[in-house]
C-alpha cells in the first residue's frame, strides 16, 4: 500500500492506496535542497548540465504520482485529467520505460529515498483497477463545471475533444468565453 501511516513491516505485497502524500513530518520542500543555489538576479544557463541526485530523481517519480490524486478533485482541469489518465493507462509495452506510471510506483514504493514510508512493490494493475472504478465519477464531477454543450461533446465524441485539447488546452475555455461574449444567437 502507498499509505504512509502503516509501518513498513505491514506492507510487503501488492496492495495500493491512492493517498500518495507523505505525512506532514516527512514532507520536504523541494526548494530546500536548492536553497542558495540560484539567485534571482543570476541568469539561468540552459547550456550547463543539471546535476540530479538519486534523491531528486526519486522525488520526481513521487511528484508524478501526485497527479493521480488530482484526478478526484473536480477543480482539476479536464485536459490535465485526460493527460494523467493517458499516462496511467498507457500501452503495457511502455511500463518499463523511465517515468512510466508502473516505474514510478516501483521507484517510490521501493526506494529508501522515497518521501513516503517504504511499502515495497505495488501491483500497478490493482491501482489501475481502483482508478478505473472511480474515473467516471471523477470526470462527471469535472464536467459539471462546464456548460451542457461541452458535456455533450465529451460524451458524444471524446476523441475529438481530446484531440482539440491536445492542440490547445484552452480551446474549451476560449469557446465558453466567446459564447458568453456573443450570447446565444438562437435563444
Amino acid at each position: 500500500m502507498l499509505n504512509p501511516s502503516e509501518p513498513p513491516a505491514a506492507k510487503h505485497h501488492a496492495h495500493a492506496d491512492l493517498r500518495l502524500a507523505p505525512p506532514a513530518a516527512q514532507r520536504r520542500d523541494p526548494g530546500d535542497r536548492y536553497h542558495g543555489a540560484v539567485h534571482a538576479d543570476e541568469p539561468i544557463d540552459d547550456e550547463s548540465p543539471v546535476e540530479w541526485t538519486e534523491e531528486d530523481i526519486v522525488f520526481l517519480h513521487w511528484r508524478l504520482l501526485q497527479e493521480v490524486s488530482d484526478l478526484s478533485d473536480p477543480e482539476t482541469p479536464l485536459e490535465t485529467k485526460l493527460d494523467t489518465l493517458r499516462w496511467v493507462f498507457t500501452d503495457r509495452s511502455k511500463d518499463r520505460q523511465p517515468f512510466s506510471f508502473v516505474n514510478c510506483l516501483r521507484v517510490v514504493g521501493c526506494s529508501p529515498l522515497s518521501p513516503i514510508a517504504y511499502c515495497g512493490l505495488v501491483d500497478a494493475e490493482e491501482v489501475r483497477d481502483r482508478i478505473r472504478h472511480s474515473v467516471k465519477a471523477w470526470l462527471a464531477a469535472t464536467l459539471e463545471r462546464y456548460p451542457e454543450w461541452v458535456r455533450e461533446a465529451v460524451v458524444r465524441n471524446p476523441e475529438w475533444v481530446e484531440a482539440r485539447l491536445a492542440r490547445n488546452p484552452q480551446c474549451i475555455n476560449e469557446q465558453i468565453r466567446a459564447q458568453i461574449f456573443q450570447g446565444d444567437l438562437f435563444a
